[in-house]
């Protein structure tokens, strides 16, 4: 299966490229155009990564995020997402790479089957990287002003985790 597996993407790129070719297309033209049109996006939104990964890192190293994971700990039990999560659900917005080590943390601390582990397992899958794929995908398409999507989408972070909370100890409560 490996062997087949190993294949798989050589053959399809050999095949889209024989296709190509036999009609007519330049190729290696088409690549160095989608790789001038890569590059000139990853220059527009290149100064929104910097500055969010470095927002990340700074609120991690400062310590803000473990004071606000403190104050949100009870009012997040109160609404069923276990307080251990806290540090999980202020992360996932900004950074999925910090939300899965926050994840698997709690899952090597808690266990993969406790209700805190299947509960941030369900939550990393039910939520997206809000301030990441704004960054992106407006910065790639040129779009300033966000105030409507970074409140709706924060919204649906906010009913995801709950959803999530509720059906991870409603399916696994048994």
């Amino acid at each position: 299966m490996s062997a087949a597996l190993a294949f798989s993407v050589p053959l399809i790129l050999l095949c889209v490229g024989g296709w190509a070719m036999c009609r007519g297309v330049d190729v290696a033209g088409a690549l160095t155009a989608g790789a001038a049109d890569g590059l000139r996006v990853l220059a527009r939104i290149l100064p929104t990564l910097v500055m969010l990964l470095t927002g990340i890192h700074m609120l991690r190293a400062s310590g803000a995020l473990d004071i606000a994971t403190r104050l949100l700990a009870p009012s997040l039990g109160r609404v069923g997402i276990p307080a251990a999560c806290a540090p999980l659900v202020l992360l996932r917005p900004f950074s999925g790479g910090g939300a899965l080590a926050v994840g698997a943390e709690l899952m090597r601390t808690y266990g993969a089957d406790s209700p805190v582990g299947r509960t941030a397992a369900v939550m990393l899958g039910s939520s997206e990287t809000t301030f990441y794929a704004m960054g992106v995908y407006f910065g790639a398409a040129g779009i300033v002003r966000g105030r409507y999507t970074l409140i709706a989408a924060l919204l649906a972070d906010v009913t995801g985790f709950l959803a999530a909370a509720w059906s991870a100890g409603w399916l696994f409560s048994a």
